[in-house]
Order: structure tokens, then sequence, then C-alpha cells
């Protein structure tokens, strides 16, 4: 679906446009938990490219993040730019 490689124990799925500040910060956040915990791989989504997958998956403004599980069902969903405490309290609960 992604069109991108699932991590092996967890995903994290960030969909982003080219001019919102808070993606930026998302994606660093992102990227530092998936370089922090093995097997957690970091997919960031052009929401204007790909409107196929934000209407698949309700997104309905950026950023929007997704944990994926390692088969790739959303474990959660969040809106808005998260902490890097929030995206590891809810990659706890999908692993």
């Amino acid at each position: 679906m992604l069109g991108a490689e699932l991590g092996e124990r967890a995903t994290l799925v960030q969909f982003s446009t080219a001019f919102c500040q808070p993606c930026r910060a998302t994606r660093r956040v992102l990227a530092d938990v998936a370089a922090l915990v093995p097997g957690v791989g970091h997919v960031e989504i052009d929401a204007e490219a790909r409107l196929d997958l934000v209407r698949a998956a309700g997104v309905a403004r950026t950023p929007t993040v997704l944990i994926l599980d390692r088969e790739g069902r959303v474990a959660l969903r969040a809106a808005g730019a998260p902490r890097k405490a929030d995206v590891l309290a809810g990659l706890a609960r999908a692993l």
C-alpha cells in the first residue's frame, strides 16, 4: 500500500506537505525514534503527491502520524506534531 518497505517490528508513517513547518519537526522526531528503537522504520509520504493514500488513510491535516505494527495494520494515529515521548509510548503499545 505505501510503496515502501515496512520496519521489521513497526513503522512510523508520516503524512507531510512541502510548506508544513510542523512536518519538519515531526520528521526529526520520527527519524530519532526510528534510529533509537531497533526494527522500527520511518516512511514519509508527500500528501500532495499521494492523494490516494491520504484518502485511504483518512488524513485530514498534516502532519498526521500512523504507527503500523509489523503486519502493516494501523495501531495508533495522531494529527499534529508529536512529542518524542508520546511517539515512544505509542510505539511501546504497538510492539
